[in-house]
């Protein structure tokens, strides 16, 4: 007999304020690695040069959850169909006719 799988427990609903978020500041900071001078939103710095980034921990301010996102797509929204794979062979021969 095969048992069902169960779903994963959610955990309890947290005490943190639903308020709207005010919008992200714009930070400036060194990078660690190589030391180009680097800008981020709240404390989150990835650098373009070296490719560091910092943790999202280490951020002033809590990151927005997906319900606060203003872009998330409504639900019930369906995936786009996939392309289908391997991609259909170029036709052999000159590319241009004469």
């Amino acid at each position: 007999m095969t048992r069902w799988p169960h779903r994963a427990r959610l955990p309890q609903e947290r005490s943190e304020s639903t308020a709207p978020l005010s919008p992200p500041e714009l930070t400036e900071a060194e990078c660690r690695r190589c030391g180009t001078y680097i800008a981020g939103l709240d404390g989150r710095y990835a650098c373009g040069v070296c490719g560091w980034v910092n943790d999202h921990s280490e951020g002033h301010r809590r990151l927005p959850t997906a319900d606060e996102d203003p872009d998330r797509p409504p639900k019930g929204r369906r995936r786009p169909k996939q392309l289908p794979w391997p991609p259909p062979e170029p036709p052999e021969g000159p590319p241009y006719p004469c």
